[in-house]
């Protein structure tokens, strides 16, 4: 039997290297505008909002709700193990971030399900954050 291959891994940049760094300590961490206070992810220069240069790295509570999610059965490459939910998740400080949903069987996955992030590293360099159903 063949082992299967790793999956594919982000590859940190100057602008993303905050959260992935907050990902190997476990903190989820998201950018917020000084400015209009507004919350950004994916990691940008400037603010999504009103276009201001002052961001933050701050962190999230790690906590939220599944806002949309999907079931994939067919993997766009064969590292990854099927099925898998995939789930938009939307965080108690009002910013979205796409991951997995893990420990948790894709029919019992609904949107409002409460959610908190989950890290598992992968490497030396890189833990991924996923989320899981929240443990009351």
């Amino acid at each position: 039997m063949s082992e299967r291959p790793t999956i594919p891994l982000p590859r940190p940049t100057a602008l993303s290297r905050p959260h992935w760094q907050g990902c190997r300590e476990e903190r989820l961490r998201f950018q917020r505008c000084r400015d209009c206070h507004a919350a950004v992810f994916i990691p940008q220069p400037v603010c999504t909002a009103c276009f201001g240069p002052h961001l933050d790295w701050v962190d999230s509570s790690g906590r939220g709700t599944v806002y949309s999610h999907t079931v994939v059965h067919r993997p766009q490459q064969p590292a990854f193990a099927v099925p898998y939910t995939v789930v938009i998740a939307e965080l108690e400080e009002g910013w979205h971030m796409l991951s997995n949903l893990v420990d948790c069987d894709p029919a019992e996955v609904a949107i409002g399900m409460p959610i908190e992030v989950v890290f598992r590293p992968m490497s030396d360099e890189i833990t991924l954050p996923y989320f899981r159903p929240a443990r009351r």
